[in-house]
């Protein structure tokens, strides 16, 4: 009896080292450029009407796979007025690791007139797997989703970059793992409802799962500061563009 009690203290010994065993080490960015508390709120227009509403929300900290993350809300609603020309009822949300800006879990729900589209995966990072409400596919360590890619992009060292070169980063949307390049396009001077920012100019290479059912080239002016905050973003598509400006800004990580 007294061998197998003995036996039993030393797996209990063990047992720490053995979940440590278990453990990723995953990859630490450091972040000043966002914070819990903070949202975002845009004027979105399409030519000169003004067709709905976005907001880009921290509103939590949370727990997802025993890690801290940030839970990120992106949301998109056509206006009254506009509701009868072309309603949207848009919602995204992303749950990002707070130490290492990647995701853990993502949600999409579309609402563009009569298209509609609900798709959700969970990012097993340690397994290299998506989980996803199609089904399972590989994953890339730290692969990103639309949200996740644009608040880390958030977090890029600018400063000493020419136009035309290019961060790299990989997107997964519905079952396959995209490039996604955010290519600097240099700076500008611009004034929105919020005010006047000097601004970086970056344009993402979105091949699919962007932020809007009807992919086309983007340009987004981020605030040429600590916060990196979006300050327009402008979507080209078939017939003329839509436009999204800074009417508001709140709980930002650094005063102006």
């Amino acid at each position: 009896m007294g061998k197998y009690i003995n036996k039993i203290f030393i797996v209990l010994a063990l047992l720490p080292l053995l979940i440590s065993a278990q453990k990723t080490d995953f990859r630490t960015i450091e972040n000043n450029a966002f914070k819990v508390g903070e949202k975002l709120t845009f004027e979105v227009k399409y030519g000169f009407v003004t067709a709905g509403i976005a907001e880009m929300a921290i509103p939590r900290m949370t727990k997802l796979s025993g890690r801290d993350v940030y839970n990120i809300t992106f949301t998109v609603n056509s206006v009254s007025g506009f509701d009868p020309l072309y309603k949207v009822r848009d919602r995204y949300e992303t749950y990002l690791d707070k130490e290492g800006l990647f995701p853990w879990r993502f949600e999409q729900h579309i609402r563009e007139g009569g298209f509609s589209r609900d798709f959700s995966a969970y990012f097993d990072h340690r397994k290299g797997k998506a989980k996803t409400s199609e089904g399972t596919y590989d994953i890339p360590l730290y692969v990103n989703d639309i949200v996740s890619a644009f608040y880390l992009a958030r977090t890029f060292d600018f400063d000493k970059m020419k136009r035309g070169e290019v961060f790299k980063l990989q997107n997964f949307y519905k079952d396959k793992v995209y490039p996604l390049d955010v290519v600097y396009k240099g700076k500008e001077k611009i004034e929105v409802a919020a005010g006047t920012f000097n601004c970086i100019i970056v344009e993402p290479l979105i091949v699919e799962g962007g932020l809007f059912k009807s992919e086309g080239n983007i340009l987004v002016w981020l605030s040429d500061d600590e916060n990196r905050i979006p300050v327009k973003v402008q979507t080209k598509i078939l017939i003329g563009s839509i436009d999204a400006e800074l009417i508001k800004a709140e709980g930002l990580a650094n005063k102006k």
